[in-house]
């Protein structure tokens, strides 16, 4: 396909630079959470805290990773895509330091942050790319090749962050983080041209970004893969949330072998991503969804029946997430690239107000979950099976 003229009037990157660019722009989202989350419950342990005031550390990153989208995605929609993400990257960085040299819950909060609002830059734009660049059945495509590189990541960072966690220290593992988004700064800075065609001087406008919202959220497209997300991710989030206590605190799991659960997790949602490229082909983008939704359902709903079946095995916890996340492989380059095709002159304030509303369900099952948390299994495989 001959790359058509992208802004300012360079020619669209290739395709698969492109895959590349929103793997790592997008892979740095299950870096800042599964990297560190074998080391959470000895962060509760060295800074004599509660299991919920550790979960803070998550929530309070989710938390600002939602605000963040709604403030950025506007923003790059103003200014472009490449400054937003060159100060967002930045801003990680700074957060990762101050997370490394936390001497205290509180500014190790602060810290994750920070890395939050940096997030939601790379995820906003990296989602709002796609739309500058493609029509909706192309930038599924690329998205799914994406969303593998993506799945690579969220493979390695458990297996990586049980190891530092186990062998070394949780603070070793918010420095890769670190590292992750320093890398990807300076691929942004090297490789990715600006892909904003047309700046919306209005798009900063209170009243303006209002109407735009509200239209968002009338048009029936974007409900439906926006509600799609959310849920989807609500369950994804359900896990990441409290899986390392309930296996390494519930049931007896050392650190290494719990990152290896985590990671096997990921190869499940990698293997969902290539099932999403196969079946979109032959079968159209919604009954790809459609047959994603039945292992959406089996995997949660499974899980939750396992437990009160009082089946409680680490294995009768992996298997049906297997499930769960193969089914989040295709869900989710779907339904990125869904909740932006109707609004090419919006893209960012799309995938913003998205995301907003995925990081706001993640946050409130944090809230829950930090109460719900009571030394059994049940606080996960409820919680999932009622998401899914």
């Amino acid at each position: 396909m001959t790359p058509s003229a992208g802004a300012a009037g360079r020619p669209r990157p290739p395709d698969r630079r492109v895959a590349v660019m929103l793997a790592l722009l997008l892979g740095l989202q299950p870096v800042t959470t599964a990297l560190y989350l074998p080391g959470l419950p000895a962060i509760a342990a060295q800074f004599g805290g509660a299991v919920g005031q550790a979960q803070l550390t998550l929530s309070g990153l989710i938390l600002s990773f939602g605000f963040g989208q709604l403030l950025l995605g506007p923003v790059s929609d103003r200014f472009g895509r490449r400054p937003v993400l060159l100060c967002g990257l930045g801003l990680y960085v700074v957060g990762s330091v101050c997370s490394v040299g936390a001497a205290h819950m509180d500014m190790l909060i602060f810290g994750r942050v920070l890395q939050g609002l940096g997030l939601a830059a790379s995820v906003v734009c990296g989602t709002a790319i796609v739309r500058d660049l493609y029509e909706p059945l192309r930038g599924t495509l690329v998205m799914s090749r994406a969303q593998s590189g993506l799945g690579l990541f969220a493979l390695g960072s458990p297996i990586l962050g049980g190891v530092l966690a186990g062998t070394l220290d949780w603070r070793w593992a918010l420095a890769a983080t670190g590292v992750a988004a320093a890398l990807t700064l300076a691929l942004v800075v090297w490789r990715l041209p600006e892909t904003l065609q047309s700046r919306n001087p209005r798009a900063l406008q209170p009243a303006r970004m209002a109407q735009t919202w509200a239209r968002m959220l009338r048009h029936p497209t974007f409900l439906a893969w926006s509600l799609l997300l959310t849920f989807t991710y609500a369950g994804l989030y359900t896990f990441l949330a409290s899986s390392s206590f309930v296996y390494i605190e519930v049931l007896g799991t050392s650190r290494p072998a719990y990152g290896l659960f985590l990671a096997s997790a990921s190869v499940a949602y990698l293997a969902g991503t290539f099932a999403c490229r196969r079946w979109i082909a032959r079968h159209g983008i919604t009954r790809t969804v459609q047959w994603a939704a039945g292992f959406s359902v089996a995997g949660g709903v499974g899980m939750a029946a396992l437990s009160l079946a009082g089946i409680t095995s680490p294995w009768a916890l992996c298997l049906p997430q297997l499930v769960f996340n193969f089914g989040h492989g295709i869900h989710r380059p779907c339904g990125q690239t869904g909740v932006v095709a109707p609004f090419p002159e919006a893209a960012g304030a799309a995938s913003a107000l998205s995301g907003f509303m995925s990081a706001a369900a993640a946050f409130v099952i944090g809230l829950w979950l930090g109460r719900a948390i009571d030394g059994t299994v049940f606080s996960l495989t409820l919680t999932l099976g009622v998401c899914s």
